[in-house]
C-alpha cells in the first residue's frame, strides 16, 4: 500500500459486457480493489461470479444479476476469500444459494475476520465500503468440485489447491470456452502475493506455478483475470513465465547466500526493468520474500 489514499472501489455494472451467449462480465476499469465479476446464464438460473467488496456493491451486482435473470434461479460463487471477491456474499442471502469449495469455506471462517479488520484499517473509502460487512456462511460446500447445472448449460466450478490462496478455484464455462481464474491470473500487474509472515503464510509460489501451467495446458478460448483486461490463452501463460522468473530470479540469488534484503532489491530492479509498464510494484518483495522461504523449506 502506498501513503496516498486508494480510489473509491467501486463497481461500475454499466459498463458490463456480453463476451458470450448469455455470459457478461462487469469489468474492474483497472480499479485497485475492484475485480472482474461474471454473470453467467443459462435456461433455469443464472451464476454470479464474485461480489465486489462491501455491502453497497454487491447490491448494485445483485441488482443487475436479477435483472439478467428475469426470474431465473440465483447462485453465487467466488474464486477465494479476499475481501473484494467475497465480502459481499451476506447481501446475497436469501436471494441466491452461495457455493464455495471446502478450503475457501475454512478461509472465510479462519482468515476473514483478520483480512476484515487489515482492511478496514486502511480507512477512507476501503473502510467505508466494509461498514456494516459481516462474513458470509456458504449454503454449500463442496470437496472435489462442482458441476452446476443452470439449464442447457454447466459450469464448473474447480478447486485448484493452494496457490494464491489454500481455497483458489476456478469457474470454467465449457461451451463458451471461457475461464474466470480469480486472482491466479491478473493482467498489466504484477502477480500479488499475500505474503504476511507470521499472519498469513498460505500463498505458495511454487504450487501457483503449478497450477498455472495445468490451466495454460487447457487453452481455454476467454480468461477472466481476477484484475485487468479479459484474454485469451495467452494470459495465463504470461502469468506462469512471469512466476517461473520471479522464482528463477529468486532462486539463482539466494543460492549465492546473498541476504534476503539484497536478493529483494536485486530481483525487484530486474523485473521491474523487465516489465516497467505493470502496476503493483510492492507484490515483487511479497513474492521474494515467499519463494526466499519456500527455497529454505525446499532445501
Amino acid at each position: 500500500m502506498t501513503d496516498e489514499p486508494m480510489p473509491d472501489p467501486a463497481v461500475r455494472v454499466a459498463g458490463a459486457q456480453e463476451i458470450a451467449p448469455d455470459l457478461l462480465v462487469i469489468p474492474n476499469h483497472h480499479v485497485g480493489l475492484v475485480p472482474n465479476i461474471g454473470i453467467v446464464g443459462g435456461t433455469r438460473a443464472v451464476l454470479v461470479v464474485e461480489t465486489g467488496i462491501g455491502n453497497a456493491n454487491a447490491e448494485q451486482v445483485l441488482a443487475f444479476a436479477a435483472e439478467v435473470a428475469k426470474g431465473r434461479q440465483l447462485y453465487l460463487t467466488t474464486t477465494h476469500f479476499h475481501p473484494e471477491h467475497a465480502f459481499g456474499a451476506q447481501v446475497f442471502a436469501r436471494q441466491a444459494t452461495y457455493l464455495v469449495n471446502r478450503a475457501q469455506a475454512a478461509d472465510l471462517t479462519a482468515k476473514g475476520p483478520g483480512y476484515l479488520e487489515m482492511f478496514r484499517s486502511f480507512g477512507g473509502s476501503i473502510a467505508d465500503r466494509l461498514d456494516g460487512v459481516r462474513l458470509p456462511t456458504p449454503d454449500v460446500v463442496y470437496d472435489d468440485g462442482y458441476d452446476l447445472d443452470l439449464g442447457g448449460r454447466t459450469v464448473r466450478l474447480r478447486p485448484t489447491g493452494r496457490g494464491h490462496t489454500q481455497g483458489d478455484q476456478v469457474v470454467e464455462v465449457p461451451d463458451a470456452g471461457v475461464l474466470f481464474t480469480g486472482d491466479l491470473a491478473e493482467t498489466g500487474q504484477f502477480a500479488i502475493f499475500p505474503w504476511f509472515p507470521p499472519y498469513d503464510t498460505d500463498v505458495s509460489g511454487v504450487r501457483w506455478l503449478a497450477v498455472m501451467d495445468q490451466l495454460a495446458a487447457t487453452a481455454p478460448r476467454v480468461v477472466v483475470p481476477g484484475h485487468g483486461d479479459i484474454g485469451g490463452p495467452q494470459v495465463l501463460t504470461d502469468v506462469s513465465d512471469y512466476l517461473r522468473e520471479l522464482r528463477d530470479e529468486t532462486w539463482r540469488r539466494r543460492d549465492s547466500a546473498m541476504g534476503e534484503d539484497e536478493v529483494v532489491a536485486e530481483v525487484r530492479a530486474v523485473l521491474i526493468e523487465r516489465h516497467p509498464e505493470w502496476a503493483g510494484q510492492e507484490w515483487i518483495e511479497r513474492g521474494v520474500g515467499c519463494l526466499c522461504a519456500e527455497h529454505v523449506s525446499a532445501g
